[in-house]
């Protein structure tokens, strides 16, 4: 089945090119329609009972590692044609796209995502997510996948703004938030249940040698 359409017009996707031109990022609250957002958790849910997702690395390349010491999610990255939930999702996620390079000529060539599963006390450090040798990713965006989430279960993404002014983001389930990649500090708070999300960037062509 082919990927959900959004018209690139649609008042949403122009609000969120709009708060990336004006503060860098972005939060909505109900961007996935339920129907869409429980499929998404039941397969990253199968997944991850069939022992497909891994351990998350830091780094990237042959410099790549585990340390749970700054994070210690499970992942596994998305394909076109995965599931029909996945293909709906990454639909959405192209005509976003398409609309930020309309919107704010970042020249994004593509979408690159992963399912991402925190266990009770998992967290991720504070970071950034672009590269110091790799300047691809320009824009990080992150839907929650969490049913009838509370404040009191903790596991906020924080993102650290201006004037480290501190943003806490719930991950409850629908909700997107979206920033640019080199230039906001964010962190993952541990939780006291399990944590699901679809993390993912949009990157531009690279500065490859010759």
């Amino acid at each position: 089945m082919r990927g959900m359409q959004i018209s690139l017009d649609h008042p949403l996707l122009s609000r969120i090119v709009d708060d990336l031109a004006t503060r860098g990022w972005s939060q909505h609250d109900l961007f996935l329609p339920a129907p869409l957002t429980r499929a998404l958790a039941a397969e990253c849910r199968r997944r991850a009972a069939e022992g497909e997702l891994a351990p998350a690395g830091v780094g990237r390349g042959p410099a790549q590692e585990v340390r749970e010491g700054i994070r210690n999610d499970h992942i596994q990255w998305l394909e076109p044609g995965d599931s029909d939930a996945c293909d709906q999702y990454l639909g959405l996620m192209d005509g976003l796209r398409e609309a930020m390079n309309r919107g704010l000529f970042l020249g994004l060539e593509d979408f690159e995502c992963h399912f991402a599963l925190y266990p009770p006390g998992g967290f991720y450090r504070k970071h950034l997510d672009r590269f110091r040798d790799d300047d691809r990713r320009m824009v990080s965006a992150v839907i929650y996948l969490n049913e009838d989430w509370l404040p009191e279960h903790g596991g906020q993404l924080r993102m650290t703004l201006k004037d480290n002014v501190e943003h806490d983001v719930q991950p409850t389930g629908g909700c997107l938030v979206v920033f640019l990649s080199g230039e906001i500090p964010h962190e993952v708070l541990p939780a006291n249940r399990e944590r699901l999300s679809l993390t993912g960037w949009f990157r531009r062509r690279g500065n490859e040698p010759f």
